[in-house]
């Protein structure tokens, strides 16, 4: 009773087996040509865009952007507090250290871009 049953179970493995090693390149040859067609770019792109948006650095600098002007100081005053009360020597969190590095570099990107904005204004 177990010789028949035993070479059932032996042939669907071995049927099992034989699919399998068909597919798998042919689905791995697939992928590499999605990548290659228009995969990589985006995902690299996507990887490299880590920036935030100017709105979520103003919120976690607590800045406001309405009629007022964000100034450098204002941004590094900030960063220094925030920076500081969130220093993992401290008991600080890490990610929070980082969301508050990402959002001043965002920053003071957008005060540069107000102050090349002023000058070009200036000069005409």
């Amino acid at each position: 009773m177990a010789g028949p049953l035993g070479r059932i179970i032996a042939q669907v493995v071995i049927l099992g087996v034989s699919v399998l090693t068909r597919a798998l390149p042919a689905a791995y040859a697939a992928a590499v040509q999605n990548a290659k067609k228009n995969g990589v770019d985006k995902a690299s792109a996507a990887v490299s865009k880590s920036k935030i948006s100017l709105d979520e650095a103003l919120m976690i600098m607590n800045l406001k952007d309405s009629g007022s002007k964000v100034t450098a100081e204002a941004v590094q005053k900030q960063y220094d507090r925030y920076f500081e009360a969130n220093a993992v020597e401290k008991g600080g969190s890490f990610y929070l250290q980082s969301k508050v590095y990402r959002a001043k570099e965002m920053l003071d990107e957008y005060v540069k871009e107000q102050k090349d904005e002023e000058k070009k204004r200036a000069s005409q």
